[in-house]
């Protein structure tokens, strides 16, 4: 008999190669499956939510896996936490549960929610370093608001897609954008079920290209309908976007 646990995720993306298991590289699914051996005694599968890329971080990544042995929650989050920190991994369990074995932490998924976090100062980032996407002037948050609405809704977003995209359809669902400033910080958070490669990131360079008033929020509708990545953004860097949290 196999039993299941659904655990939350906190990780600093900087020197992780996304969250995806890659041959030689370091990435968080990796860290977590090294810190589980100790206790699964054999190498666990663990499956995320969402597969975040190079340099994105994590608040409340989601992710399951089977252990062949019925443990304390707690002992488990202990254990993961203990071998995480002694391998130097960027990366903390923030909770653990027992969960029904049918339960999937990708496809049980209603909701997946990012945010990207931009800094508008003259002066460099030091505390913030690999936080926040540095901008040394202020953006138009009230046009970058009007902007956003156009994207809300079900769309082809193949304007925003990235060029290696595996999904078999660019229409994605965007549920709500919310664009917020706190003095010299912004925080951009977009909801949907599921997004396009990439999509989040450039999205957010778009934004920005209003922001900045070199497009009307009307062009960004206009560059919407096109289809075409050749005529949006370019791609937000990746130290900004921050997997926030999913619902089930």
């Amino acid at each position: 008999m196999l039993y299941r646990y659904r655990i939350t995720v906190e990780y600093d993306g900087t020197n992780f190669y996304g969250w995806q298991r890659q041959d030689g590289l370091p990435t968080v699914q990796q860290a977590l499956e090294d810190a589980l051996l100790p206790l699964s005694k054999d190498h666990t599968v663990v499956y995320g939510a969402g597969r975040t890329d190079t340099g994105v971080h994590a608040i409340g990544q989601v992710a399951h896996f089977d252990l062949a042995k019925d443990v304390d929650p707690f002992r488990v989050q202990e254990c993961l936490n203990f071998h995480l920190l002694n391998m130097n991994a960027a990366a903390a369990v923030i909770d653990t549960v027992r969960v029904p074995n049918d339960f999937d932490a990708r496809f049980n998924a209603i909701e997946r929610s990012y945010i990207y976090k931009i800094m508008m100062r003259r002066a460099p980032l030091v505390l913030l370093k690999n936080r926040y996407w540095h901008i040394k002037h202020y953006l138009d948050v009230e046009n970058m608001q009007k902007a956003a609405q156009y994207l809300i809704g079900k769309h082809d977003f193949s304007a925003f897609r990235a060029a290696g995209c595996q999904a078999t359809s660019p229409i994605k669902t965007i549920n709500s954008i919310s664009i917020e400033q706190h003095d010299q910080s912004l925080s951009i958070e977009i909801k949907a079920r599921s997004f396009l490669y990439r999509q989040v990131r450039n999205i957010v360079g778009s934004l920005y290209m209003v922001g900045c008033g070199k497009w009307s929020p009307e062009q960004l509708y206009t560059i919407l309908q096109s289809k075409d990545r050749r005529l949006s953004g370019q791609t937000a860097p990746a130290c900004g976007l921050y997997f926030q949290g999913v619902k089930y």
